[in-house]
């Protein structure tokens, strides 16, 4: 997935492998390799990809992105019907419903399909529309193909049958549903060009809602009904006058071909704003869009200025996830700015830990806001974290994206050279069994009253103390439990990875299922054996020939076991933090 080229809609990449012969169709994924690496040009709203010396395929995206087929081209002897319009729209970042919309009713692409609140009126008899009902079962027969496959075996083709699916589910009023088949494609290009971005749990847990949105759309009614459709675009309210204060700005950088930046602000009653200016771009537009003047009202200020600053806002419009919108009848000028340990932002950092936990897995924002003690660092599989003290409770601190252009990383590598320094900070949850989030703002270590904002300040080796104080050595801290539970998220995590075939060789499965019993996990075994059975279960037609694999019983059992292991892990993460 090249984030050079503009977002392709769901229908447009669906479509044009659809008119692929079987021959080309084979040769697809060939051929969206062969474009990775080619030359790309941009051109205004065309941009050029050279296939050969002669011959180049156009995206024409107006407003950024690419909505009709006819809008990809293609000069070579066997267009339109060649193969190289197809790889180039499945090479291409999937186009979100918000990205064509204006300032006042986009939102960033990982909220888009989000749940409004339930309309008044609606009762708890009504039921999906058969519709919605036939669209859930193509979602459902297409996310179980690509389980049965894995990543490795979910080329282009599988791929478009997913955005096919998400094209038919917005149409049947299916957002949400949508967006969950554009997640779980984004996951596989991701997973398939090797992106240092993929992470295996984004992929499990994308493709766990969608199965779960197809499963359950034709059972649920009133209020689940309502969730599991979602809405298009979050309603934006009127919300009278508003005096803010800035909190910090972290950038955005997604998969979906968006980027730019987010600053946080909040009220004197200590709820959360956000003033937003994502589009689509890559990695040069999250890391000058601090830098662009926020699209509040007729403000100058930029997305840095507001952090450390205030804005007195009339006639405001917020969407129900606290998204400040930037409508003709809004008003916004400067006003002062506060400090992290001065009222009102005080009162985040006054909220107990786990009770910011346990609103965060309730649903909530996310945000952390913690005082912490530097300890040293802790390895784990993805890098490095900082480990920190909270109150008792070891934590440990992993960047919030690890894209070179962005400075979390190398950030986090600094701090960890000051060891025994307290910090006030801003994170954000990561669900696991043990405490983790992702660090996004901290307090200087060295300048009392200075913010940095780890995803675009460089802190540089003189921002350092000169002498870091001794803490508790790292070998003191107690290393986490680890839940029996992960015997069966790793079977989860392996079919996500390597499709059916890679649980239905014979295994000790006995074994982990007397050990997830004695800890009093008896379910968990149960669905561990019925995992694995799905997985080998063949069978045969009256010459003994081996018939098909059921990928919906194979569906069913994995959908099981990963919702079963992500309300444990929750339950774990709750647990860890003492919520």
């Amino acid at each position: 997935m090249s984030p050079d080229l503009p977002p392709v809609d769901p229908s447009v990449t669906a479509a044009l492998v659809a008119a692929l012969s079987p021959r080309l169709r084979k040769r697809l994924d060939a051929g969206v390799a062969k474009l990775a690496d080619r030359p790309v040009v941009r051109d205004g709203d065309i941009v050029r990809i050279g296939v050969d010396d002669s011959t180049d395929v156009e995206l024409h995206a107006p407003g950024g992105t690419v909505t009709d087929v006819d809008a990809i081209r293609c000069g070579c002897l066997l267009a339109p019907g060649c193969v190289h319009r197809a790889a180039a729209a499945s090479a291409a970042p999937v186009a979100e419903p918000s990205a064509a919309a204006g300032p006042e009713k986009a939102d960033d692409p990982a909220t888009a399909g989000e749940a409004a609140p339930e309309p008044p009126g609606t009762v708890d008899t009504e039921r999906a529309t058969p519709e919605q009902c036939a669209a859930a079962r193509a979602l459902h027969t297409a996310a179980a193909a690509v389980l049965e496959a894995g990543t490795d075996g979910s080329g282009a083709v599988l791929q478009a049958e997913l955005l096919r699916a998400a094209h038919t589910a917005r149409l049947a009023g299916l957002p949400r549903a949508a967006a969950t088949a554009v997640s779980v494609v984004t996951a596989l290009r991701r997973a398939r060009s090797a992106d240092p971005a993929y992470r295996l749990a984004d992929h499990v847990c994308a493709l766990r809602d969608a199965l779960s949105a197809a499963h359950r759309l034709p059972h649920a009614r009133g209020p689940e009904l309502t969730g599991l459709r979602g809405t298009a675009r979050q309603p934006y309210q009127p919300d009278g006058s508003l005096r803010l204060y800035g909190l910090f700005t972290e950038p955005v950088l997604t998969a979906t071909g968006h980027a730019g930046a987010v600053t946080w602000t909040a009220d004197a009653e200590g709820r959360l704003y956000q003033v937003p200016d994502v589009a689509p771009g890559g990695a040069g537009r999250a890391v000058g869009a601090a830098d662009r003047t926020v699209r509040v009202g007729d403000t100058a200020l930029t997305h840095r200025q507001l952090s450390r600053a205030g804005l007195a806002v009339s006639g405001a419009t917020v969407s129900p996830t606290g998204r400040l919108g930037a409508g003709a009848g809004v008003r916004a000028v400067r006003a002062s700015g506060a400090g992290w340990r001065a009222d009102p932002l005080e009162r985040l950092w006054a909220v107990p830990a786990a009770e910011q936990v346990a609103g965060a897995l309730d649903g909530g924002h996310g945000l952390l806001f913690l005082d912490v003690t530097l300890v040293g660092t802790v390895r784990e599989a993805s890098g490095d974290c900082l480990l920190a003290d909270c109150g008792g409770v070891f934590l440990r601190l992993a960047a919030a994206h690890d894209h070179p252009a962005l400075p979390h990383r190398e950030n986090l590598r600094l701090l960890a050279a000051a060891r025994g320094s307290r910090l006030r900070i801003v994170a954000r949850l990561d669900p696991a069994p043990h405490p983790r989030a992702l660090l996004l703002a901290t307090e200087h270590p060295t300048l009392p009253g200075t913010r940095v904002d780890l995803g675009l300040d460089r802190l540089q080796h003189a921002d350092l103390p000169a002498v870091p104080a001794s803490p508790a050595p790292p070998a003191a801290v107690p290393a986490p439990d680890e839940a029996p539970v992960h015997v069966l998220n790793r079977r989860v995590r392996q079919a996500a990875s390597g499709g059916r075939l890679v649980l239905s060789f014979p295994g000790d499965t006995d074994a982990d299922v007397r050990r997830l019993g004695r800890h009093g996990l008896a379910t968990a075994g149960d669905l561990l054996r019925e995992l694995h059975a799905a997985a080998a279960e063949r069978s045969r037609d009256v010459f003994g020939r081996l018939l098909p694999a059921d990928p919906d019983r194979f569906a069913r059992a994995w959908l099981a076991a990963a919702r079963y292991t992500d309300a444990v892990d929750r339950a774990l993460c709750a647990a860890a933090w003492g919520s």
